[in-house]
């Protein structure tokens, strides 16, 4: 078994994954940027049964997705407010970890066969996109679940230069 502990600022909130993620999705989405405070998000995905809460209750605010319509459950530590992962009304049964939140947050591989960027037509135009990545302009799939062509590129890009 693979565990691997995060949790909030505070510590009133921690918790654990049981297993290695089944992929890692590094978003540009604006929702992201304004949910992280940063460029993208980096979200290790799992299946929620592979997470478990060692202590405290996170709260949930629901945000309804500009993209899919889908709601977005954000669970978040109550007293000091960092959010901590993710669960979706689209993709029942994930969860995505912000990365951030992990005790060592580079514990997981960004391999290629296992990650990808997304929302890239939203990214930073300075945002340099490794190579041999699968690249989507918007979502990997569309609403209905089709798969969308990925963009691999072959050397490292700038986004502004896509």
């Amino acid at each position: 078994m693979t565990r691997h502990e995060g949790g909030c600022l505070c510590g009133a909130v921690r918790y654990a994954t049981l297993a290695m993620p089944s992929r890692v999705t590094v978003c540009h989405c604006r929702f992201c940027q304004r949910a992280t405070g940063s460029a993208y998000m980096v979200e290790p995905i799992f299946d929620e049964r592979d997470l478990v809460v060692l202590s405290g209750a996170p709260k949930i605010y629901d945000q309804v997705s500009a993209g899919s319509g889908k709601v977005v459950h954000i669970h978040f530590c109550p007293d000091c407010g960092t959010k901590l992962w993710l669960s979706f009304e689209r993709f029942p049964g994930a969860v995505g970890i912000y990365a951030g939140t992990f005790d060592d947050p580079c514990w997981f591989p960004l391999a290629p066969e296992a990650s990808k960027h997304i929302f890239l037509g939203a990214a930073r135009p300075d945002t340099i996109v490794p190579a041999g990545v699968p690249t989507f302009t918007e979502h990997a799939t569309t609403n209905d679940g089709t798969p969308q062509q990925a963009t691999i590129f072959e050397t490292c890009r700038r986004t502004g230069d896509l």
